[in-house]
């Protein structure tokens, strides 16, 4: 165990006390010598890392406080631990989902795993370092973790991110073989593929795989590039060439008989105002007309106007009660990601934002997008969401923060005291939108 862990305290009580954050704060504030520009970066790593110990009993404080109030109304213990998370991400600044995990590694290294928060409260390891040795545990009892959270407590502060995670792996399975067994065969029930931006117009496509299926896969594309790499079409181009082609069944330079949808403003066709494609982002103008010019693709050009409360196709009212048909796809594609403050999850859920029990209209303006996780937890009282399509604020435990659905591309940020009518084409692949009626649904 290193140094800096040894006399921290048996407790994160112990390490985060006034006089320990004093001592860090003199250290950072001191004179700053040219030999003392490396210690003071590694005060303020240490310094880091002990802050979020203290976010970790913060937060289960939080939930404690909060899970008292909800028992008194009957409120499920689930909803509460759901409202927690995101009230942490509220104040973290981060997505909903990443809230509640961290609510859980708050859990862990407070209440289950003392080295660990003791290592944390140091400021020898990382919070990452922590979230990896709680997952790596997360299907054992109390006691089992416990005793892998004592046997990897000499190698805290000392070994890699990495091999950190592979010892507890390790130890886990010794101590339940069984619950981790059937932890891979929950896991290889959620194997899936997603797609994320890259820089440079580029994208990530992952697949989450069981690993003989991932290295077989692995194996069968790297074998061909063996075969057929050359110095102009290097190993990882093939490789990569060979994914598209096996996947779509067409070559790289083939059209794809799939459905792309392009959002445009008129001067990409003859500017530099970029377009943009839901569920992966901005694209250049150039690309966006070579898309649009290429003879392989079927293309059909719609043009719409987005203005709000003009009535002007989006403005139209639905007789359902609920967001089905044209207009859940329109609100899909304005909103384009969930409307939580800080969740990029993808849209699962097309709900009210005034509620329809309370009176709430099924219309554009009072429509939004949200995953299913958002849309459950805004079910709870003590979360309040207001506001229309335009800004919509959510406010709990004393937190408020506001969203707006992004601009269309080339134009503003949308403003209530300065809103334009803007005109967008859409530019669809193989799916055009029939002519639209304000009754439609």
């Amino acid at each position: 165990m290193s140094e800096a862990l040894q006399g921290s305290g048996s407790g994160v009580d112990d390490v985060l006390d006034a006089a320990a954050l004093r001592a860090f704060h003199q250290r950072l504030s001191g004179p700053a010598g040219d030999e003392e520009l490396l210690d003071q970066i590694r005060a303020c790593e240490e310094l880091k890392n002990s802050l979020s110990a203290l976010q970790a009993r913060l937060t289960v404080a939080a939930h404690e406080q909060q899970q008292a109030l909800d028992v008194a109304r009957g409120v499920d213990r689930a909803e509460t631990a759901r409202l927690v998370g995101s009230q942490v991400a509220l104040a973290r600044r981060c997505a909903p989902h990443l809230g509640s995990r961290l609510l859980g590694l708050a859990h862990a290294v407070t209440r289950e795993m003392p080295h660990t928060g003791d290592a944390l409260a140091a400021g020898v390891i990382t919070e990452w370092d922590a979230t990896a040795l709680c997952r790596e545990t997360a299907c054992l009892t109390r006691d089992d973790r416990a005793a892998v959270d004592e046997a990897v407590a000499d190698q805290l502060g000392t070994v890699s991110h990495t091999r950190l995670a592979a010892t507890a792996r390790e130890h886990a399975y010794r101590l339940d073989p069984v619950a981790v067994t059937a932890r891979r065969a929950r896991a290889e029930s959620e194997r899936r593929v997603s797609l994320r931006p890259a820089p440079d117009s580029m994208t990530r496509l992952t697949a989450l795989l069981p690993v003989k299926d991932g290295v077989a896969c692995y194996a069968a594309l790297s074998a061909f590039a063996n075969t057929h790499a050359t110095p102009e079409h290097p190993r990882g181009q093939v490789m990569a060439d060979t994914l598209v082609e096996r996947v779509t069944g067409h070559s790289r330079d083939e059209g794809v008989d799939v459905q792309v949808n392009l959002v445009m403003p008129l001067d990409t066709l003859t500017g530099d105002i970029p377009a943009y494609v839901p569920g992966y982002g901005p694209i250049p103008a150039d690309l966006a007309r070579d898309w649009v010019a290429d003879p392989e693709r079927a293309v059909q050009l719609r043009r719409l106007f987005t203005f709000p409360d003009t009535g002007d196709l989006v403005g139209m009212e639905s007789r359902a009660r609920t967001y089905t048909g044209l207009l859940a796809d329109f609100i899909r594609l304005r909103d384009q990601t969930c409307r939580t403050p800080f969740c990029n999850a993808p849209i699962r859920h097309t709900d009210h934002i005034t509620p329809h029990a309370h009176g709430g209209p099924t219309n554009e303006r009072n429509g939004q997008g949200l995953c299913a996780r958002c849309n459950l937890t805004k079910e709870h009282p003590d979360l309040q969401v207001t506001g229309d399509a335009t800004e919509t604020t959510v406010s709990t435990g004393g937190l408020a923060a506001t969203s707006h659905p992004p601009s269309p591309p080339g134009q503003p940020p949308p403003s209530r005291s300065h809103v334009e009518r803007t005109l967008i084409d859409i530019t669809w692949t193989h799916w055009a939108i029939p002519h639209l009626r304000p009754d439609e649904n």
